[in-house]
Parts: structure tokens; sequence; C-alpha cells
């Protein structure tokens, strides 16, 4: 078994919610069955959005702080800080890529043209990753983004109430209405509000796709 070093904190409530699914898809039967974990669970990291270069480095050095306590695969919770995988690559351990992963199950459901619940910054690597798999991808529109972005600091916040569902329930349906054969939960705070029967089409989940991996991985 591998012990795997979770890079969190971005943000803590998804975080949390991965490390269940985990521990919920480890096929256990005792305590010494599921996976070893060290995780950071780091806050602090520089706003991925306005201080990209700061949160590289900060990435880039939790990931040898874990590798140095043991670690032996890495993971992250957080979609838009793939996209400095290279600093965290640097460490020199295997890193699950979830954007890359929850793509390649997104496109194998058949969708042609999949919608993404995610930051810009989360769109860019899955506007990539699903090209990658000949799939389109459907954005929400810039009004909606704004939408999507005060939802999602909402729950970071700690707000996971009935309006926030609501809202996220019909940020989906606006992928639907614009032709998305499929979404893409590609943001981990997109979980805490949706469930895979708010949306009208198949919704591939990436936290849950990046738990399964690192089970997978570890064992």
């Amino acid at each position: 078994m591998k012990t795997l070093g979770v890079l969190g904190g971005m943000g803590p409530a998804a975080t949390v919610a991965f490390l269940a699914r985990v521990q919920a898809l480890t096929p256990a039967r005792g305590d010494e069955d599921h996976v070893r974990v060290l995780m950071d669970m780091n806050p602090q990291v520089p706003n991925r959005h306005t201080q990209p270069e700061a949160a590289g480095r900060t990435l880039g050095e939790m990931a040898a702080r874990l590798r140095d306590a043991g670690a032996e695969v890495l993971a992250m919770p957080c979609n838009t800080a793939h996209a400095h995988a290279g600093a965290i690559r640097a460490a020199g351990l295997p890193f699950i890529d979830m954007v890359v992963e929850t793509a390649r199950v997104a496109a194998a459901g058949g969708a042609t043209r999949i919608g993404v619940l995610a930051t810009p910054g989360g769109e860019a690597l899955y506007a990539e990753a699903l090209a990658a798999e000949g799939v389109e991808m459907v954005r929400l529109s810039e009004a909606d983004r704004a939408r999507f972005m005060a939802v999602v600091f909402g729950v970071k916040a700690g707000d996971t109430g009935p309006d926030q569902r609501t809202a996220m329930r019909g940020l989906a349906a606006a992928l639907v209405a614009a032709g998305a054969q499929g979404i893409i939960g590609g943001c981990t705070e997109v979980p805490l509000l949706l469930d895979a029967g708010d949306a009208a089409v198949r919704l591939t989940d990436s936290a849950e796709v990046l738990a399964r991996v690192c089970v997978e991985t570890c064992l």
C-alpha cells in the first residue's frame, strides 16, 4: 500500500469532503485496510486567481514537505490549482491529475459536448483536457460565470444552504440549455451543493473521480 499525500485547504470543506470519499471508496474490512494519508491542510495558499506565481511556489513547497514526510503519491482536490502541476511534480513524486482523469471519465460517457462548472482557471484546464478527448466544452455565459464564482465563495464562507443549492442547479440547467450533453463538476465546491439527481444530464464529480483514482493507485 502506498502513502497518499494530499495538498489540501483549497477550500477546507471541499478537502474534508474529498477525504471522506477516499475513506468511503476504500474496500476495507478494518482500519488497517485503509489508505494512509498525509495531508497539508493549508488554506493560506496564495490566491490561485490573483497570485499565481506565489501559489505555485507554495504548492511546490507543500509537495516537497509531504514527500519528506513519507508520501509516495500526491493528489490535490482543487481543480484551479492544477495550473501549478509542474511545481508539484518537481517534488519527484507521481501526481494524480484530477482534471485529466475527470475529462477522461466524462468523455467515456459518450457525450460530445460537455459543460463545465469551474472557475475561469479551471475552465481553461478543462478545455484542454476535453479537447484531448475529442470533446467540445460548453462554457457558462459571462453573467453565469460571475454567479458561479459568487456561489463558490459563498460555500468557502460556510453557506451551503437552500439558496446556494438552487443557484447551482440553475447554473447546471443553463449548461444543458446551451447544449451540454454532460456536466463536469470542475470545482470541488460543486458537489457540496449539487448531486447527480440535480442535473438533467450525466454529472461527473471531479472530487469523486480523484478519490477513486487515489484509492486504486494506493492499494
